[in-house]
Formats: structure tokens, C-alpha cells, sequence
């Protein structure tokens, strides 16, 4: 989507970008659907994100740093809240995003990063150049430029979840079924037997047998 967004549009949320990203199924599962289950990876994110849940404002060194702000972007229809955000003496904002892995380089989660940071643009009126993943796990950050690419992605993607929500069909599993392994939502979604189907189908189709006769 782009330009400005109706009304009656549906919003995407933020966390969207990063589920979509990831695998397009466990974001519809989520967000469609409504189910979630937890994990070990998902029950420490909750963990991590504890301390940054508490909406809080505290200056420090000329700084102001707020805690679990709300965010919204007309223009591209998104709404979400960013963990943290540091607002830099002339009002730049820096947000920062709590990862509770290691310090790795993850697409899905720079996404959910360059939404904060086109939301923080269009609330505060700065632009946002730079922002951050904080991984919990090694206690250290990861500095994500917002390029012009990771805007368009941001862009892309949130359109690709609204025509998701609008249509109303949940996507099929990830092809790289190594994704799969640390879903919690592995058990609901059952990607192997949604393979295993889409396999036999094709093999029934280059055969040309007749669907009734398996």
C-alpha cells in the first residue's frame, strides 16, 4: 500500500511485519486467527519485554527516553508500540527494539524496527536515519540503518498482511522447513502434513490421475 490510507482500511500492527517476515502462515495464524502458544523462545521474549512494557519517560544525559510508546502511521496504516525510544536533544527519535537472542542479523526483526521508526517520522515529524536491536542475551546492541530498501519492504510487507487479513485465508507453510522448528505454533499449523499434501497433489497432477481414484 501506498499514500494515504482510508479510514475503514484495516491497520496492520506492527508486530505483523516481523510474523509475516518470518513465515507468512504463523502471521496468519496470529493475527487471522487469533491463536497463539507459548515456548521456551516465546516465554523468554515475554521475559525480556517485561521491562519495557511499562509505559515510563526519564531523561538521562539530555536524553528522553520513553518506555512502551504508541505508535501509528496513517500513511502506511500501521499501529503498534516501540519498546523503547530515545529522543535525542534536538527531538531526532532513536528507537530501540528487545530481542532476547544474541546479537545476529535478522530481516523479520529490522522490519519491525523500520515500521517503528516510519511511524516515529510521521508522529514526531523528524526523520528517522538510524535505530537499534537491543539482543538481551548478549546485552548488547545491533545499529540498523533504515534504508530506502528496508522502507520499501516495510511498505511491501504490510500490504501483503492487509491483502492476508482482507482475504481471509491463512497462507501455506514455510518452504524452508527449518523454520519450523523453534514456531511455537509448529503443533497448530502442522506444516509437515500441509506438505506432504501439496506433494502428493503435484505427483497426482504429472500423473494425471483422477482425484477419486486414491
Amino acid at each position: 500500500m501506498s499514500g494515504a490510507t482510508d479510514d475503514e482500511e484495516r491497520l496492520v500492527p506492527l508486530s505483523a511485519l516481523q510474523h509475516y517476515s518470518y513465515c507468512p502462515r504463523q502471521c496468519g495464524l496470529i493475527h487471522l486467527e487469533q491463536v497463539f502458544e507459548e515456548n521456551v523462545s516465546t516465554l523468554r521474549g515475554r521475559a525480556v519485554h517485561r521491562l519495557v512494557d511499562e509505559p515510563e519517560t526519564e531523561q538521562d544525559h539530555g536524553v528522553r527516553i520513553a518506555r512502551a510508546l504508541p505508535l501509528y502511521s496513517h500513511r502506511h496504516g500501521l499501529i503498534g508500540k516501540a519498546d523503547l525510544v530515545e529522543f535525542l536533544p534536538d527531538g531526532t527519535p532513536y528507537p530501540v527494539e528487545y530481542k532476547h537472542g544474541r546479537r545476529h542479523a535478522r530481516l523479520h526483526d529490522d522490519l519491525q524496527l523500520a515500521g517503528q521508526a516510519l511511524c516515529l517520522e510521521e508522529m514526531m515529524g523528524h526523520p528517522v536515519l538510524v535505530g537499534a536491536i537491543f539482543h538481551f542475551s548478549s546485552r548488547r546492541r545491533r545499529e540498523v540503518p533504515i534504508t530506502e530498501s528496508l522502507r520499501a519492504a516495510v511498505v511491501h510487507t504490510a500490504e501483503a498482511v492487509r491483502r492476508m487479513l482482507d482475504d481471509g485465508r491463512l497462507p501455506p507453510p514455510a518452504k524452508d522447513a527449518s523454520l519450523c522448528r523453534n514456531c511455537s505454533l509448529v503443533d497448530l499449523c502442522q506444516p509437515d502434513l500441509l506438505r506432504a499434501r501439496s506433494t502428493l497433489r503435484r505427483l497426482r497432477q504429472s500423473l494425471y490421475i483422477p482425484e477419486d481414484a486414491l
